[in-house]
Parts: structure tokens; C-alpha cells; sequence
């Protein structure tokens, strides 16, 4: 298929508004949406907000729980989405109910899930306003909040906060990715949009897409069975079968997130806007198993789906931006926890 020159620019475009953080309205989703439900919280979805805010000191915010089964132990401030808020909604309430404290969200740190039904959205945040909680305002939600300078012993919830601690005080001391918060653009089902490129010998970068209706970037379906981001397994599969074993999908990261949340059940969903790249697998193995010599053709592999076609990046420095991108990976992280 041949690309006019009209195409082009509006995939260029397109290219570099994902880039930029920006987002787009969910036309249609090409892949897994017979495998999937729409997403509705506490139903099918979980969504945890968690804060990571530091004081002058790069003292961290802890609250001490009240929940009988981690009584008196510390975690950073944390808790579901509820019904009918943004994330940012969830993330102010959440922080106000157990450390007393208000809060502006400053970046997102980091994504962890645990397939489209568990996702964690970290946080990195300030103090706007109030006081931090202490004995005498212990509810259900906390005991207390206190900021804590991390040599200190303190009883914690779990360790995970630690990395999530060090997430943060990294990006405070040299912000490595963009500032990320989640688009007001609303979504159905847990979706990953992907920027997906294949770099060949020559530093060419090649962009998969879908032709119809128009061009336009795969969206695929989470599936309940699977990591989100495996949903780019599910397009490859589909776009090129025979090569789909003889090369890795790697999601790199997170240009930008879409969520929305406020009609429960019809816009519960998020789509990821990823940065992810097709690298063939360099170590081929024959029908006995034995290691052969890899014969790279320094292009992508052929699309046996009349649906998908490669469009080759035109644009030098968009190209550029491209392989700095796939090389320093300076995106926001997801972190897969199966």
C-alpha cells in the first residue's frame, strides 16, 4: 500500500502529538474486544491511587494504618478509586482522609499492574494546604501521618513503598521522563494504544498501523488472563503470525494516559498510549533446538494482515526523536507484577 503524501503528514502528526503526551479519543479498538468487558470499578476493575510527597528534608509522608489486618503499621498514603472520580480526585481525597494533609499531584511516577482488573497509579505530589493528622484525629481511614526520614526504624506495611520512595526521590533530583497526568479523555475498556516501531540496520524506523478507517495507531483490548501491556503481543500476532516468535514485543513505556470516570461502568476504562518497539530475536534456534546463525534483513518483518500496513518515518528528525526515545527509554515506566 502506497502512502500519499497526505497520510504521510497526518501520521507524522500523529507520531508527534503522542510524543508531545497529548492523547486521542478511542474511535475504535481493533484487537481483544470480544475478549474483554467494558470496565466497571468494583466490579471488574480495581484502580489504587498512592502519593509519594517529600518535604524540605526529602523526608517522605507516611501514614499509619488503622485497618485491623496491618494495625499500627506504616505505608505511604494510598487507596481505591471510587465510583464517578478522576484519578486526581482520588488521589486528593485519599490524601486529605489519611495524613490531613491537601495535595496537587506533580507527575506520575510509575504504573504497576496486575492484568486490566488491578492498576496502581504512583504519584509524585506536594502539600498545598493543612495539617498533618496526628493521635487525636485517628479515624478508620489512619492512625496518624508523619514524615519520615527513612533511617529511622518504622514498622512498614510492606516494602514495596521503598522502591516506590526511591522512584520518587530520583525524579526530584533529575526528572528523567516528561511530567505525565492523565488526559480527560474518556474509554470503555482498559486499552493500550501503541506507537509501535521497528528500527532496521540503517537507523530507518518503521511505524505499524491500521489502514481502516483511516490510518491510525493499533488499540488493543486488555484481556483478564494477561499483563495490560500484552495486549501488543495480541496485535503482532494478529499483523504478522509467522514472525511473531522470532522477534520480542517490548512495551518501553507510557507516552501518555487517558482516563476519565465519571459515568460508572461506560467511561471506568484507561488507554495507555505506549512506546513500543519490535526487536527480532537474535538468537535463532532451529527444528532440533540448535542455536543457527541469525540472517537479519535490517526490515521489518512482512504484515500477513490486509489490516496492518509499515509506514516507514519520513521526517528526519522525528526519526530522531524516535531512537532517542527507544534508546534512553526517558518515558514514564509500567511495571508488570505477575
Amino acid at each position: 500500500m502506497e502512502v500519499t503524501e497526505e497520510e504521510q503528514q497526518q501520521v507524522e502528526e500523529q507520531v508527534e502529538r503522542l510524543l508531545r503526551g497529548e492523547g486521542s479519543e478511542v474511535i475504535i479498538c481493533d484487537v481483544g474486544l470480544e475478549q474483554s468487558k467494558p470496565a466497571t470499578l468494583r466490579k471488574n476493575v480495581t484502580y489504587i491511587v498512592c502519593a509519594v510527597i517529600f518535604n524540605d528534608k526529602d523526608e517522605v509522608l507516611m501514614v499509619q494504618e488503622a485497618r485491623q489486618d496491618c494495625y499500627k503499621q506504616w505505608y505511604l498514603p494510598a487507596g481505591r478509586v471510587e465510583v464517578g472520580e478522576s484519578l486526581e480526585e482520588a488521589l486528593k481525597r485519599e490524601v486529605k482522609e489519611e495524613a490531613g494533609v491537601e495535595c496537587e499531584p506533580v507527575t506520575l511516577l510509575l504504573i504497576q499492574e496486575q492484568g486490566p482488573q488491578w492498576i496502581r497509579f504512583i504519584y509524585l505530589a506536594k502539600v498545598t494546604g493543612g495539617s498533618i493528622k496526628d493521635l487525636s484525629a485517628a479515624d478508620k481511614e489512619s492512625l496518624q501521618a508523619s514524615w519520615w526520614d527513612r533511617q529511622t526504624v518504622l514498622p512498614l506495611r510492606g516494602r514495596d513503598i521503598l522502591r516506590l520512595i526511591d522512584c520518587g526521590l530520583k525524579y526530584r533530583q533529575n526528572p528523567w521522563h516528561p511530567v505525565t497526568l492523565p488526559l480527560d479523555l474518556s474509554c470503555r475498556h482498559v486499552l493500550q494504544r501503541l506507537l509501535l516501531v521497528f528500527i532496521g540496520t540503517e537507523e530507518q524506523i518503521w511505524i505499524l498501523l491500521v489502514k481502516s478507517p483511516l490510518l491510525h495507531f493499533p488499540i488493543a483490548a486488555a484481556v483478564k488472563t494477561h499483563a495490560v501491556t500484552w495486549a501488543a503481543n495480541m496485535v503482532v500476532q494478529e499483523a504478522m503470525p509467522s514472525s511473531y516468535y522470532d522477534h520480542d514485543v517490548n512495551t518501553l513505556g507510557i507516552l501518555s494516559l487517558q482516563h476519565n470516570g465519571r459515568q460508572h461502568g461506560k467511561t471506568d476504562g484507561v488507554c495507555i498510549n505506549t512506546l513500543v518497539a519490535l526487536v527480532p530475536d537474535y538468537v535463532q534456534r532451529n527444528e532440533d533446538g540448535e542455536k543457527v546463525e541469525w540472517t537479519g534483513m535490517g526490515r521489518p518483518p512482512p504484515v500477513e494482515n490486509p489490516r496492518y500496513v509499515w509506514y516507514e518515518v519520513q521526517k528526519q528528525t522525528l526519526r530522531e526523536t524516535l531512537l532517542e526515545k527507544t534508546k534512553n527509554t526517558s518515558i514514564l515506566p509500567i511495571h508488570s507484577l505477575y
